[in-house]
């Protein structure tokens, strides 16, 4: 066991784990955030997706050891209310079947976005690769980054 340090989304966090825990199992069941999901645990589909120092990585991989001084951010972590373009955008175009690979998918977008302000579709598609969604939901995704796009810069407007 170890004391590991790190921010989660955006507050300070310490929590004595295995080194070699995957941070997937360190959010979900040592500090209690349920958002970040469990897939197919080879960092294949995407469920896991958290953003690791701003850049979207698969947390059922990543060890807690290279999480040390680092920065987290959980779906939780991006808005507290769901007021987020990317959030509103997936509400508005109702994207969400089952669900289960969504807060993944968002995190993905929330990066692009930010990465890529005004994405062309085949943007979206290749940052969007590595994110599984077992309802084909792929048109209602791409739509709602669109739209989370004009929203973004409507705001900035």
């Amino acid at each position: 066991m170890a004391v590991i340090q790190f921010t989660l989304n955006g507050k300070a966090q310490s929590i004595d784990v295995d080194p070699e825990m995957p941070l997937l199992w360190a959010i979900r069941n040592t500090v209690g955030l349920k958002g970040t999901k469990y897939g197919c645990g080879m960092a294949m589909c995407g469920a896991c997706t958290v953003h690791f120092n701003g850049q979207p990585t698969r947390s059922c991989s990543l060890p807690m050891s290279a999480v040390a001084g680092s920065s987290i951010t959980t779906i939780e972590g991006i808005s507290e209310d769901t007021t987020h373009a990317v959030q509103r955008a997936w509400i508005e175009e109702q994207v969400a079947q089952c669900g289960y690979c969504q807060s993944g998918q968002i995190m993905s977008a929330v990066a692009l976005l930010k990465n890529n302000p005004n994405p062309s579709d085949a943007d979206i598609d290749a940052a969007m690769a590595g994110n599984i969604c077992r309802c084909g939901t792929y048109p209602r995704i791409r739509s709602a980054i669109k739209k989370a796009a004009q929203l973004t810069a409507s705001a900035a407007k």
